[in-house]
C-alpha cells in the first residue's frame, strides 16, 4: 500500500536563449518564460497549477539562461508560494530527457516516488492531481496528458495511439507526415524515478550507435560526428516511442484547454484562457468596474495594482495590464496585452494587439491587429 506522504516533485523546461526565436521580438527584452500573460509571467501558471499537488516538495526549473536572469523571480515566488522553487542552469542543451537525467541527483534529493515534468511553454489548465491520480491507477513507469485536436492539426504535434479502455500508449511517433490519430501530446507527464533509467538506456544505445559507426567505414565516421552528442537525449523520440506498446507507458485525456505558445500572437489567445481560468482558480486577480467611479469593465481583464486607468475608459473582454500603465479618458482596450510603463492616450483604441514596454498611444489612435 502507497504511504500518504509520499513526495513529489516538479520539474519545469524552461528552455534558453537560443530556443524560441518565434516569439521574437517579445523575447528580446525578457526572458520568455517571464513574458506576462493574464498579469503573471509564463512560467507562473504551470508553478502555481504544481502548488496544487499533494505531498509536493519542491520545483525545479532546467533550462540555459544566465541564472541572474531568473534569480529575483525565483526568489520571489518561493516566497509567495511557500514551496521551494530552484533553478538549475544546463551548461549546454542536454535534449529534453538530457536534462532532466544532468540533474537527476538535485532531483532525487527528496526521495520522491513521482516526478512531475512540464513544458514551461504550454497553456492549458494543467489537471495535475487527476493526473497524479489516474497514473497511481495505472501503475506504469509514465502517464502523458493528451488531448483530442482536428485531423488537420494532429500533424504538428506528437501524434499516439493509446488503448481506449486501458489507456496504455501503443504508438508513438513525432510530428508524423501522414495522418496517425488525433489524440496529441501535451508537453505534461508524471513518472516514477524509472524513468532515469530508461533514460540511461537511451544513452547507452546511442553510444553503442556511435560506436559501431566509427569502426565500420571513414563515411560512417563522418556522419557520426555530425550526430546529436551521445548527451543528448529527447523525450519524445529517444524515450516515448521505444517504450510504446510495453506497458510502461499510460495517457491521461484532458478535455480542458490546451495551446502552445510559440509565437506572440499565440501568447494573446493564451492570455485570454488564463483570464477565462481565473474566474474559477483566482477571481482576485481580475478587475472589476461600474463605469461610474471606476472603469467600465467587460469580461475578464487584469490591471496591475500600480496602473492607473481613467474611470471613462472602457476595458476588455481578455485584456490584461501591466504594472506603470496609464490609460487615458474614454480609451477602448479589446482583447490585448499592456505592458510595463505603456501610456495609452485620451480615446485612443487598441484591439487584437500587444503593446510593448514603455510605448506611447497617441489621441484618437487606433491599434488594431488583423486577427488570423
Amino acid at each position: 500500500m502507497e504511504s500518504s506522504d509520499e513526495r513529489v516533485v516538479a520539474v519545469i523546461m524552461v528552455g534558453g536563449p537560443t530556443k524560441g526565436t518565434r516569439f521574437r521580438p517579445l523575447s528580446l527584452n525578457v526572458p520568455k518564460p517571464l513574458f506576462p500573460l493574464a498579469g503573471q509571467p509564463m512560467i507562473h501558471h504551470p508553478i502555481s497549477a504544481c502548488r496544487r499537488i499533494p505531498n509536493l516538495a519542491q520545483i525545479y526549473l532546467i533550462g540555459f539562461y544566465e541564472e541572474r536572469e531568473f534569480a529575483l523571480y525565483v526568489s520571489s515566488i518561493s516566497t509567495e508560494l511557500r514551496i521551494p522553487v530552484r533553478y538549475l542552469r544546463e551548461d549546454k542543451p542536454h535534449g529534453s530527457a538530457g536534462g532532466l537525467y544532468n540533474f537527476r541527483d538535485y532531483i532525487m534529493e527528496d526521495n520522491p516516488s513521482h516526478i512531475f515534468l512540464l513544458n514551461c511553454d504550454v497553456c492549458c489548465s494543467f489537471p495535475l492531481p487527476n493526473m497524479l491520480e489516474a497514473h497511481k491507477s495505472y501503475g506504469g513507469m509514465g502517464t502523458i496528458l493528451v488531448i483530442k485536436v482536428s485531423a488537420e492539426s494532429a500533424s504538428q504535434f506528437g501524434e499516439l495511439v493509446a488503448d481506449p479502455v486501458t489507456k496504455e500508449l501503443l504508438h508513438y511517433t513525432e510530428k508524423p507526415e501522414t495522418f496517425v490519430s488525433d489524440l496529441i501530446n501535451c508537453g505534461v507527464y508524471i513518472f516514477t524515478p524509472d524513468i532515469f533509467n530508461a533514460i540511461q538506456d537511451a544513452f547507452t544505445q546511442r553510444k553503442d550507435r556511435a560506436n559501431l559507426r566509427r569502426i565500420t567505414s571513414f563515411e560512417a565516421l563522418q556522419s557520426a560526428t555530425k550526430a546529436l552528442p551521445t548527451d543528448y537525449v529527447k523525450l519524445d523520440q529517444d524515450i516515448l516511442s521505444p517504450l510504446a506498446g510495453k506497458k510502461e507507458l499510460y495517457t491521461h485525456e484532458t478535455l480542458d484547454f490546451w495551446e502552445q505558445i510559440k509565437t506572440p500572437g499565440m501568447s494573446l489567445k493564451c492570455s485570454g484562457l488564463y483570464l477565462s481560468q481565473f474566474r474559477h482558480t483566482s477571481p482576485q486577480l481580475l478587475a472589476g468596474g461600474n463605469g461610474t467611479r471606476s472603469a467600465t469593465i467587460i469580461g475578464d481583464v487584469y490591471v496591475h495594482p500600480s496602473a492607473k486607468v481613467h474611470a471613462s475608459a472602457k476595458i476588455g473582454p481578455n485584456v490584461s495590464i501591466s504594472a506603470n500603465a496609464r490609460v487615458g479618458a474614454g480609451a477602448r482596450l479589446i482583447s490585448c496585452i499592456i505592458l510595463d510603463d505603456v501610456e495609452i492616450k485620451e480615446n485612443a483604441v487598441v484591439i487584437h494587439a500587444i503593446v510593448g514596454w514603455k510605448s506611447s498611444i497617441g489621441k484618437w489612435s487606433r491599434v488594431q491587429a488583423r486577427r488570423r
